[in-house]
C-alpha cells in the first residue's frame, strides 16, 4: 500500500467544446492571472472577457480535436511516474482551472489516509500567475505539512 502521494499540478483545459466557456470563466476569475477592477467585480468582468474570447477559443480548440490535450498528457505523465516510483507512491492529478480540480485531488488523497504529499507543479516557470496561484490554492486546502 502506498505511503506517499505525489500531486501533479497543472493548469487544465477544457475537455470538450462545451467546457470552453466555463474554463475561461474559471481562468479569468483568478486575480493572480489578471486583476479586473476591484475584487468584488472580478467575476462579472471575467464573464465578459470569457464571452468575448469564447468564439476564438472554441475555434482554436476545435482545430485541435475539440479539447485541450493538457489533461490527457498530464494523466499519462502521472501514470508513468507512478509506474516508475513503485508501490510506495500513488500519483494524483489536480488542475487549477478544470477537472480534476486541485481540491478534488486533495480530497482523494485524504481519503486514502496518506499523510505525506509531494506537490509538483508542472508549470514551465515560476510566476504569480502560474506556480504562485497553485501554491496559494494548495496551501489553503491541506491541513498537514506538504
Amino acid at each position: 500500500m502506498a505511503s506517499k502521494a505525489v500531486l501533479l499540478l497543472n493548469m487544465g483545459g477544457p475537455d470538450s467544446l462545451e467546457a470552453v466557456k466555463p474554463f475561461l470563466n474559471n481562468l479569468f476569475s483568478d486575480r493572480d492571472i489578471i486583476k479586473l477592477g476591484p475584487s468584488p467585480f472580478q467575476k462579472i468582468f471575467s464573464k465578459i472577457i470569457a464571452a468575448l474570447r469564447l468564439n476564438k477559443s472554441s475555434y482554436t480548440y476545435q482545430l485541435i480535436g475539440g479539447r485541450s490535450p493538457l489533461n490527457d498528457i498530464t494523466r499519462a505523465q502521472a501514470q508513468e511516474l507512478e509506474n516508475l516510483l513503485g508501490t510506495d507512491y500513488r500519483v494524483f492529478v489536480g488542475m487549477r482551472y478544470w477537472y480534476p480540480f486541485i481540491d478534488e485531488a486533495v480530497r482523494d488523497i485524504e481519503g486514502t489516509g496518506i499523510k505525506q504529499i509531494i506537490v509538483l507543479s508542472l508549470y514551465p516557470h515560476f510566476s504569480s500567475a502560474t506556480t504562485g496561484t497553485v501554491r496559494f490554492t494548495i496551501g489553503t486546502m491541506i491541513s498537514f505539512p506538504i
